[in-house]
């Protein structure tokens, strides 16, 4: 941080009241990198420029170049303001969590036939169904379903068709689409005995699986009475979760953390009807206080669609009465008990993890920031923060996909992938970059959306070329480079934007990050493709037809069922499921993959 910087600063912070709000710190670009609140505001803003700063906390501190802040009538109204502009600004500094998917859960539908099966969205109502989870370890989650649905003759299809199918001759469903005489004593029995075995109580099920076990040995029926042996064994160990006992029918999260040095370890458990069932943990490098990195973490695990239980447990360090305030449940600091004696064990086991995980964590900052260096160094730049990658993909020569990866520090940002779909009449490599780069920039100059610090483009000159006409279309002024393999199709060489050819020491960071960059976007790029491909040919033909989303598309494939008959359809015929317009541009489309 230079004189000037320092000065700006400090005469800021001279004006900064004594009262709670929400701040923002700015990079040199203007752009927030981080997020935060406090009770004080000048109290938490000088704690940042004074003293001695470490590990993350010195990075942020070396990247502010000044701060903006918001003061609000109390510490909650802060923190909702905090947890919005997160969410609009995403700040590489603030903390991002790692899982991209959230847990499953098992869900026992209410309906007048029941259905078991996995569930993720939990946004729908499901408020009059039976949710069990969440699973951490999803095989167990299927397993159990497939046990269930094994042992009790439940509805199996999603809708009821017209006559009985396998499944009742196999006796695993009671043939709800024909026969509308079923007790409903007997669902409901059933309903009860699954609902019980998923709070733990295995028994029931343990005996009928067992029945049928000696039954089927006795008919010397010995595969299926190996294959129900394998099921007692996926409840007895796989599907076991009593690894704690409570002894009373509590339902709660408890999140328990351990800091040592930069790095914060939160462990969570999941106790439902008294028993564990299951856990999760992060490890993160952090910059603010303990019980704020607590706060924004807990939130944002419920935000990623895990279910919010009635009660939350912490430790005394959090603020319980600020944390239930926004969320809106109940929220436990224990003092003593068994909860406090589970509260303990989960710090331990926080602890553990850190210590187990700690070095590796450091050597990877390090080669990180090692990379970071070699890279501003190598191309001349001051400071790379954002970088954004692209590739494109596609089937035979056509049906091309783009793919955009983004990596803040070299820590790459989900939230911020894009995926694109390409013209049909794009025919190879070139052109389907050219279009991407065009689209995403445009974005960025036309919605003054962030722009990145460097481009990373997969190939040599050609690709590089294409990337600065590109940008000289829009008159913006972006670092790019390219990416070349050697014969043995490994990253060896960078083109900078002059065509400069700049080697990559193979032992370096910065070519095991860069790799990374490079394995990650093609990765991305291919997986949506294999995405598409899965849908179906037509499905995806459809997928590549401009102003056809998903609603069109699935009435599209009602009507006319396959890709024959939609070749074959005039445009009046289009007409018929579309408007004119994309009518239209769907028979030209099937002109063309046509010819």
């Amino acid at each position: 941080m230079n004189e000037d910087i320092k000065k700006h600063i400090k005469e800021k912070l001279a004006l900064v009241p004594n009262l709670p709000g929400s701040y923002q710190m700015k990079n040199k670009d203007g752009i927030i990198i981080y997020v935060g609140k406090a009770k004080n505001l000048k109290n938490r803003l000088k704690s940042y420029f004074t003293g001695t700063v470490t590990g993350k906390t010195a990075m942020l501190v070396n990247d502010i170049v000044t701060f903006e802040y918001i003061v609000t009538s109390s510490e909650l109204e802060s923190l909702i303001l905090e947890i919005t502009l997160i969410k609009k600004y995403n700040p590489k500094y603030n903390i991002l969590l790692k899982d991209d998917k959230s847990y499953p859960y098992i869900e026992l539908t209410n309906d007048k036939y029941p259905t078991v099966k996995v569930v993720r969205n939990l946004n729908r109502k499901r408020n009059k169904n039976h949710l069990f989870g969440p699973f951490p370890n999803v095989n167990a989650a299927r397993r159990t379903v497939e046990i269930i649905n094994r042992m009790y003759p439940l509805r199996k299809c999603i809708t009821l068709k017209k006559d009985v199918c396998l499944y009742y001759h196999l006796g695993e469903c009671l043939g709800y689409c024909k026969y509308n005489n079923i007790d409903t004593k007997a669902i409901n029995k059933m309903k009860n005995e699954i609902i019980a075995f998923l709070k733990g109580d295995a028994s029931v099920i343990t005996k009928k699986i067992e029945e049928d076990m000696y039954k089927a040995s006795e008919a010397l029926n010995f595969e299926k009475a190996n294959e129900l042996k394998r099921m007692l064994d996926d409840i007895n160990i796989t599907l076991k979760r009593q690894k704690i006992d409570l002894n009373r029918k509590y339902n709660f999260d408890m999140f328990a953390f351990y800091k040592n040095n930069n790095y914060l370890s939160i462990q969570v458990f999941f106790i439902r009807d008294g028993l564990l069932f299951g856990r999760h943990k992060d490890i993160f490098t952090i910059v603010d206080d303990i019980n704020e990195e607590v706060i924004e973490y807990i939130i944002k695990f419920y935000e990623k669609d895990h279910l919010l239980p009635n009660e939350i447990v912490v430790s005394d360090e959090i603020d319980s009465e600020l944390l239930s305030s926004y969320l809106n449940v109940k929220v436990l600091n224990p003092k003593r008990g068994d909860i406090r004696k589970l509260l303990a064990l989960a710090t331990d086991n926080a602890k553990v993890a850190l210590t187990e995980e700690e070095e590796i964590l450091k050597k990877n900052d390090d080669a990180r920031l090692s990379a970071k260096k070699e890279l501003e160094k190598a191309l001349n730049i001051s400071d790379i923060t954002r970088i954004e990658a692209f590739d494109n993909s596609h089937l035979f020569g056509t049906f091309y996909v783009g793919g955009m990866v983004v990596f803040d520090d070299f820590i790459p940002n989900r939230d911020l992938y894009r995926k694109y779909k390409i013209s049909v009449d794009v025919k190879d490599d070139l052109s389907a970059m050219r279009e991407v780069l065009y689209r995403r920039y445009y974005k960025v100059l036309m919605e003054e959306d962030t722009a990145p610090s460097l481009i990373v483009i997969d190939g040599g000159e050609l690709q590089v070329n294409v990337a600065k006409e590109v940008l000289g279309s829009l008159n913006l002024d972006i670092p790019i480079i390219g990416l070349k393999k050697d014969d043995k199709h490994r990253t060896s060489t960078i083109i900078d934007k002059n065509l400069k050819t700049i080697n990559i020491d193979s032992k370096s960071s910065l070519f095991l990050f860069l790799t990374k960059i490079q394995d990650e976007v093609h990765r991305f790029a291919i997986s949506y493709h294999r995405n598409i491909k899965s849908k179906g040919m037509l499905s995806s033909i459809l997928d590549f037809v401009p102003g056809i989303g998903d609603k069109r598309k699935k009435e599209l494939l009602k009507h006319f069922g396959s890709l024959k008959k939609l070749k074959e359809a005039s445009i009046e015929d289009l007409e018929q499921v579309v408007s004119k317009d994309v009518a239209q541009n769907l028979y030209q489309y099937l002109q063309e993959i046509e010819n």
